[in-house]
């Protein structure tokens, strides 16, 4: 039986009550939880954390624009059929020749289809018992490919291709499965309602400060203070892509190379800030709004010195 007690995050990851109940109704429904919000916000390190945590096996399928069920499911590799049918003509020629020593197909029979079916992520996941499946932006991939995924959803159960054997589990089994989407294009209304929803704040500054005490409990206080307080205003800027948890806690890995002065002036001086800032037009308007229009050496002048 799949696992289901309540699980509030760990030492590595910050879960509130909101998402932690979501998370909760999911696995007890045996429905996945599509968690969509702001890049960096932590809806893929919610599987990821859960699962080592729990010390559950993990499948992980990263979509992408070329994204299909085969892939994510199961395909027929035809071409290890065609070679192994070859093999067993040569075998039968060998034979009639006197030969004894038969070419390998390493354990393969045509005559059994499954020996060629390649399992994906997802069929995996449902041969699993208690396992989680991280199915990754799926807000990346084909329109096609959320309205394929209906059946097995609704259903609980894969038809594997060519073989027609069939993976199937019951509510109470169902893996653990979270679906994250970052809303570059809308889903399908009937593939939402497969799933159980949960949108993604992007944390405030109290709660970001518990976030990076989970990363860095050593971390000191008025480094990180400052840290917070410059990255809030970056987000404030208008940028086309606001920095994001993620950097931020890129931005502070780095600065806390340095003793606790020297990495103040180096936060206030936005050293590394490409950590935080990903495109030319936001770099110069990061130097216009915080530098002044001249300005091109971020740690000679700063509006937070």
């Amino acid at each position: 039986m799949a696992e289901k007690k309540m699980w509030n995050g760990s030492d590595h990851y910050l879960c509130d009550q909101q998402l932690a109940n979501a998370f909760h109704i999911s696995r007890t429904l045996g429905m996945p939880l599509l968690i969509e919000g702001e890049p960096g916000t932590g809806k893929t390190e919610l599987p990821l954390q859960y699962a080592k945590d729990r010390n559950l096996e993990l499948f992980v399928y990263p979509v992408g624009s070329k994204s299909s069920v085969d892939q994510f499911v199961a395909k027929f590799d035809h071409v290890k059929y065609l070679r192994d049918s070859q093999i067993e003509v040569l075998n039968v020629q060998r034979q009639e020749k006197g030969l004894t020593k038969a070419l390998s197909t390493s354990g393969r029979s045509t005559e059994n289809l499954d020996d060629y079916v390649l399992l994906g992520p997802a069929a995996k996941a449902f041969s699993s018992p208690n396992s989680v499946l991280l199915i990754d932006e799926i807000d990346k991939a084909p329109r096609e490919f959320p309205n394929d995924l209906l059946y097995a959803l609704s259903h609980r159960k894969f038809v594997m291709p060519e073989s027609g054997k069939i993976i199937e589990v019951s509510e109470d089994d169902m893996p653990t499965i979270v679906i994250t989407s970052n809303r570059e294009q809308e889903l399908p209304t009937a593939f939402k309602g497969r799933c159980i929803y949960h949108y993604i704040d992007f944390p405030e500054p109290d709660t970001m400060l518990k976030i990076i005490e989970k990363h860095f409990p050593k971390a000191h206080k008025e480094v990180v203070d400052v840290a917070i307080e410059i990255f809030y205003h970056l987000r404030k800027l208008g940028l086309d892509r606001s920095p994001t948890t993620r950097e931020l806690l890129n931005w502070l890995k780095y600065i806390k190379a340095f003793a606790k002065d020297e990495a103040v002036e180096k936060i206030k001086s936005l050293e590394g800030i490409g950590v935080l800032v990903k495109t030319q037009e936001d770099l110069e308007k990061v130097q216009h709004r915080l530098f002044g229009n001249s300005e091109t050496d971020y740690g000679k002048r700063s509006n937070f010195n």
